[in-house]
């Protein structure tokens, strides 16, 4: 509700400033050069983060040195701790890494994010930087104007630091005009009070621009300038932090759990951070004083020394917060859950795995076990056996010769709300992203995965129509009737252990081979059938309409066999199908296997 209304309200204020006072255009012109500039830069990484970023952030995350080291350099290089902390919720919401790793990533970031103060007041403020923005932006437009992704990325990424450079040299520039008009200087509070008041502006203004990086420019400018005192400054950064966690922490009201918990983690410590900062801020500017004597910053050198007190009190939160990652970890998972509707919502599509093709396939994937998980509940009462009992070692046959009721399960019902609605989402955010031209690259891959979830619905519609003859015949009086439902109920039973056992095994050739067998065991045992029912009927020891029922029935046997199965084989990894395709037979082969095995027995 409250995003709906900040952007009428800042047009609005903008409106009105620019309107009373033209002395802030300039100003206004360098702030929107300068977010302009971090949004082609962000579109620029983004060209180049179906490959190598997915590979570092997996592979970089398995210590808390490293996701420290991976936050801050990729903050440091790309200069947008947005995008880092997004593609980070990504992985983390499809579970390609683990919470602990994306909140190592979130704390690296904010430290990164100091880097870009430093760039700015040792360099930026010191030389004429608009003369180097526009060959820059001449570069960049003929880049961008080129058909290969990979040189349009490039084309974004010079757009961006040429618009980066442009604003940096507008906002100087208006601060000058501004401070020719009157002098904000003559507004500083100082003191606790002016702790407090300065910190909520720098969270206000981060908080309105959506951008630290901004806020940081604004301020260093300013100061560069003389329009606010060195003090403000400072309390300035500390809220430009905080408003960075507020932004964060709106965003993960719309992630699912992932990106709720990386969320909540930057608020906690952003706020930790920030507490910190404004408590010791006195102690911090001691410190900045004796370490600026050491790294050979001038006394009067402000800019370096607001950069340096940016990076002080950053690392001190990150120093202060490491030791409770896994504490905190555990908290977050406690307490922030899932809270199911009456509807299945799905787990992992969420709109911040669009951002890169890794995501989305892995987020995609998870979401098709997912509802896999939900038709093997279903399924295993529809055959009105425990969920339990299939996972369990215990005998199957046993189960099944000693059932003594059917499940009243409405499976129509189960269906629309467990299978249904969650197939309608996969494909639904299946299509969004392949309209996205960054995930293109995981077409085949989606296609596969959208086929599986189809062959899952297929599976649990045969059952719709199975389970109505189970609850006539499955408990049937005629020996005959009952044994031959027994054996459906078992043949499928047997099949799902199966295929949970393989789902949770590490796939190889094997399991190719393994899922070969079982579909290769399912058209054997339906033959059987079928050849046993024909006799029964032509030797009249079974009412025909009955053995019909039967026949039927099996028939949805082995479709619903023949498509878990099918979407369990999708559901190994690209490499791992690649792997194993070699080993497949195709339905020809097995066919034929079938014919020999029933003449040999004939």
């Amino acid at each position: 509700m409250l995003r709906k209304f900040t952007l009428p309200f800042v047009l609005l204020l903008l409106a009105y400033v620019l309107w009373v006072g033209a002395e802030f255009m300039d100003l206004a012109l360098g702030v929107a050069f300068f977010i302009f500039g971090m949004i082609c830069l962000e579109d620029g990484f983004k060209a180049f983060a179906g490959g190598a970023l997915e590979t570092i952030l997996q592979r970089s995350t398995n210590r808390l040195w490293k996701s420290l080291l991976l936050g801050f350099t990729s903050t440091t290089i790309m200069q947008s701790s947005t995008l880092v902390s997004l593609i980070t919720i990504s992985f983390v919401s499809s579970e390609m890494i683990a919470l602990a790793g994306g909140i190592g990533i979130i704390l690296g970031a904010n430290i990164g994010t100091s880097t870009g103060a430093w760039l700015i007041a040792g360099l930026g403020l010191k030389v004429d930087i608009g003369s180097y923005a526009m060959p820059m932006l001449v570069f960049g437009v003929l880049l961008l104007m080129q058909k290969s992704k990979t040189i349009k990325g490039a084309g974004n990424l010079v757009l961006g630091i040429g618009f980066l450079f442009f604003g940096i040299h507008f906002m100087k520039e208006g601060f000058t005009q501004l401070q020719g008009s009157f002098d904000l200087s003559a507004y500083s509070v100082s003191g606790v009070y002016g702790v407090l008041l300065f910190t909520l502006i720098g969270t206000l203004i981060t908080f309105l621009m959506q951008s630290s990086h901004a806020t940081l420019m604004i301020v260093i400018a300013a100061l560069a300038t003389g329009q606010v005192s060195y003090e403000n400054a400072l309390a300035l950064s500390i809220g430009a932090g905080l408003g960075s966690a507020v932004t964060t922490a709106l965003g993960g009201l719309a992630a699912n759990l992932g990106g709720k918990r990386v969320a909540a983690a930057q608020v906690v410590f952003s706020l930790v951070t920030t507490l910190l900062a404004m408590v010791l801020i006195n102690p911090l500017i001691i410190a900045v004083d004796w370490m600026a004597v050491y790294l050979g910053i001038a006394a009067a050198d402000y800019l370096l020394k607001l950069a340096l007190f940016q990076t002080l009190f950053r690392v001190l939160g990150a120093v202060i917060f490491m030791p409770f990652i896994n504490k905190i970890e555990v908290l977050l998972i406690k307490y922030i859950q899932f809270v199911p509707k009456s509807t299945e919502q799905p787990l992992y599509l969420y709109p911040e795995v669009l951002e890169t093709p890794s995501s989305v396939v892995a987020a995609v994937r998870k979401e098709v076990e997912h509802l896999f998980d939900n038709a093997f509940g279903l399924l295993a009462h529809g055959l009105s056996l425990k969920r339990s009992v299939i996972e369990s070692e215990e005998s199957l046959s046993t189960e099944v010769k000693n059932t003594r009721r059917i499940f009243p399960i409405d499976v129509e019902n189960a269906y629309e709300e467990k299978i249904k609605s969650l197939h309608s989402e996969i494909v639904a955010f299946i299509s969004e992203a392949q309209m996205r031209e960054s995930t293109h690259v995981a077409t085949e891959e989606l296609y596969v995965l959208r086929q599986a979830s189809r062959n899952i619905v297929g599976a649990v519609k045969g059952m719709k129509h199975l389970h109505n003859n189970l609850s006539r015949y499955g408990l049937s009086s005629n020996p005959a009737v009952r044994e031959r439902y027994d054996q459906i109920r078992l043949q499928l039973a047997r099949l799902l252990r199966e295929l949970r056992l393989l789902l949770k095994e590490e796939p190889s050739s094997a399991t190719a081979l393994s899922l070969d067998s079982l579909k290769l065991s399912i058209q054997k045992a339906s033959r059987a059938m079928t050849d046993d029912l024909d006799e029964m009927i032509r030797y009249r020891r079974l009412n025909a309409n009955i053995a019909t029922s039967i026949m039927n029935d099996e028939n949805y046997v082995a479709d619903i066999a023949n498509n878990l199965i099918a979407a369990v084989h999708a559901l190994l990894s690209k490499e791992e199908a690649a792997t194993t395709d070699q080993f497949n037979l195709d339905e020809i082969e097995i066919q034929r296997l079938v014919d020999k095995e029933s003449n040999v027995a004939k």
